[in-house]
């Protein structure tokens, strides 16, 4: 197996970080499946099996100064800005601590001002035209700063991503468009959403480059991300990556797949989980043991644990906070 991370730059330490980061995704969703499933938790958008590319993205990003603008499945891109395992339980259990709302909207719905995550909505795409219009503030106040949002390919179809797409490529801003490709846009598939063979076909029409890499690589993500990374910096401008990943759960905890897509599609995609494979090139460099790897999965369940339980027992907001923020005071 070649040495991939050597030739970019990536040493060990961040190497376990990343996987670490993966991990901790998997498990914190996980958990809120089994949540949901026992009736503690209302609904659950699943990250599971998009971790490589969320993380290795977010991984080349700068955490100090870059702003992320992630759609509901991000859970490894916003764990990697700041947010905590504590915090996303807070949300899926609606509690008042909630960092993202107060527990006002659905989990997914990303938002922390201290970690430059700038809050989504529930219509698809609308953080696309809002991550341009960062870009285009930074680069008016003379900012080093690069805007990152992502979107699956179903909204890859959507209005508010060619504008964005188009506004960011006229003007030459620092954005980077991640479509994470996961096949599925809820029930329908990728060969009845686009005419073009790839996403990242697109790009040519905004004047930006575009690339499709292995989603389920988390160092060829971050290599692609990495040089969009730089050429933002430099003033030249946008570019659109397509992660092409799967999506192992239904689309959402109210969702049933089975009448859609055919269940040995989904054993095969789990053959090749990203944590896998990823966690196999590791131990061919000797960066991660078996025991190495018990000991971080042990240290890992601690954390759910514990956030869990204290999401659990934390308060609800006060009935009368929902008439907060409504009306100017």
């Amino acid at each position: 197996m070649r040495n991939r991370h050597d030739e970019i730059g990536l040493s060990a330490e961040q190497l376990l970080e990343m996987y670490k980061t993966m991990l901790l995704a998997r498990r914190i969703d996980e958990r809120m499946w089994l949540l949901n499933r026992s009736g503690k938790i209302p609904f659950v958008i699943s990250c599971q099996g998009q971790e490589a590319a969320q993380v290795g993205a977010a991984f080349a990003l700068d955490v100090q100064k870059d702003y992320v603008l992630p759609y509901y499945r991000d859970v490894g891109v916003v764990l990697t800005f700041g947010m905590s395992a504590k915090e996303l339980m807070l949300s899926a259990f609606a509690k008042a601590e909630d960092p993202n709302s107060g527990g006002r909207q659905m989990p997914g719905h990303f938002g922390k001002k201290s970690c430059r995550i700038v809050t989504g909505s529930s219509p698809v795409t609308t953080q696309v035209p809002h991550a341009v219009g960062i870009a285009l503030a930074g680069q008016m106040e003379g900012k080093d700063l690069v805007t990152f949002v992502t979107f699956g390919e179903g909204s890859s179809n959507q209005g508010d991503f060619h504008e964005g797409a188009n506004f960011a490529g006229v003007h030459k801003l620092p954005v980077i468009f991640m479509c994470e490709n996961n096949k599925y846009a809820i029930s329908v598939p990728l060969e009845k959403q686009l005419a073009c063979e790839k996403v990242s076909d697109r790009a040519i029409g905004y004047g930006m480059p575009g690339v499709t890499v292995n989603g389920n690589d988390p160092i060829e993500v971050y290599s692609a991300v990495k040089a969009a990374v730089g050429r933002a910096r430099n003033g030249e401008g946008p570019s659109l990556i397509e992660t092409v990943t799967y999506r192992l759960t239904a689309h959402s905890s109210d969702d049933d797949d089975r009448a859609y897509r055919a269940q040995d599609e989904i054993v095969e995609a789990k053959a090749n989980d990203p944590l896998l494979t990823f966690s196999a090139y590791l131990k061919e460099f000797a960066i991660l043991t078996d025991d190495l790897e018990q000991e971080i999965q042990e240290e890992i369940m601690s954390i759910v644990n514990e956030a869990t339980d204290y999401a659990e027992n934390a308060p609800y907001a006060s009935p009368e906070s929902a008439l907060d923020y409504v009306y100017g005071e």
